[in-house]
Formats: C-alpha cells, structure tokens, sequence
C-alpha cells in the first residue's frame, strides 16, 4: 500500500496524517515557499469499486491466489431489491461496489485506490480512506499552480480509467503562505473542465486550516 495512505494501517491516523500535512506547510514556510493544496473525495466511495478492477489490482500487489479468490467470492454475486411500502422489486446483481459496513470494505477501498499517479518532486500526496490531499510546493506561485494543474491533469486520465467518480463540486483548493506574503489570486486549477476555485479555509479529516 502507498507509504501516502494511512487508513487501515497499523501507527497511522487521522492525527498523523494531519500533522504531516501542517509540518509540511510550516516547513515551506520557513523556506519561502508556497504550499498549494487541492482537497477532494470519492463520491459514494464504496458504492462505485469497479470490482473487475479490484480483483486485476490485488494479483499486482502480490496477494495469493487462494486470498484473491475468497475475495472475489465475497464480491460477486450479491443481489439487491428496492422496496417501497408493500412492493418490492425484483432482485438484480450488483456489478460494482463494497459492502457498507462491511470489515475489509475499507481496506478494499484502499488497495483499489493504491495505483494513484505517483507525485513528481513538487507535488506529494495526503490519503486517509477517501479523503485525499494533492500538496505542490515552489517559491514561484506560476510554477506552482503548473505542478498543480499537471498532477491534476494526469489524475483525471487515472479516474476516467478506473471509473471513480469525485465531488468536483465539493472540491477546493488553496495556497498557504507565510504572513506578510502578498500574491496576486492566480486563474484557478480545473479538474473535468471545471474550475476549482481556491478558498481562504479548507476543512480536512475534522480540522479547519486556515492559509
């Protein structure tokens, strides 16, 4: 699993995760760089696992033959009906998806998610289940807004393939610089076509930061 994901791992938390992310930011600080962050998640996260896709994954992340078969078993063939006062429908079988609630739902979560495009030297990412933080770094806010939009660029390619879909709309980013800093508001970073307007406060795994 990605060193960048701390769901389901044992010594890491939302509390690590968090002061990672902070110690990052107060160290570009001390170096005059700016931190540009791009916060997003997983819309129905569970509900949406492509599981063809999964069982591909799991033989590439060296799981044993036996485990990925009591894994497919587990996926496939479950069924759903719809109910509404006295009708039901008929049962259909659900193609994609893990169930809610379920004990390994996270950690399959988390291993579907592993092969995210890998950040390049400026840009570093911040995972907890679907909560995911894309963090660029530079002294030059042109240059960082470039590896933003890069890494943004080759994300959508990798969503597109995987059929994971994102809140675009509930996504956000926003640069944090050091007080005193002043900058002019750069045009923002787009995601599908649509602009991710950047914020003065973003609110991530239960914390408000401020920039």
């Amino acid at each position: 699993m990605q060193d960048e994901q701390f769901e389901s791992r044992s010594r890491h938390s939302t509390s690590l995760q968090l002061a990672r992310l902070v110690e990052r930011i107060i160290r570009n600080f001390g170096e005059k760089r700016l931190t540009g962050t791009f916060f997003f998640n997983v819309a129905k996260d569970f509900d949406t696992i492509w599981i063809d896709g999964l069982l591909y994954t799991l033989p590439l992340l060296n799981f044993l033959s036996y485990l990925v078969h009591t894994i497919s078993s587990y996926l496939r063939g479950r069924m759903f009906e719809a109910s509404f006062q006295t009708a039901t429908s008929s049962s259909r079988g659900l193609r994609a998806g893990v169930a809610q609630g379920g004990l390994i739902s996270p950690v399959l979560f988390s291993l579907y998610v592993n092969d995210m495009p890998p950040p390049s030297h400026h840009v570093k990412l911040a995972l907890y289940a679907d909560d995911t933080a894309i963090i660029a770094t530079s002294r030059k806010l042109t240059l960082l807004v470039s590896y933003l939009q890069s890494y943004l660029n080759d994300l959508q390619r990798w969503l597109s393939e995987w059929r994971i879909a994102i809140n675009v709309s509930k996504s956000s980013a926003i640069i944090f610089a050091r007080a005193g800093r002043r900058f002019i508001q750069p045009q923002p970073v787009t995601l599908f076509g649509e602009p991710i307007q950047w914020v003065e406060t973003i609110r991530y795994l239960g914390v408000t930061l401020d920039k």
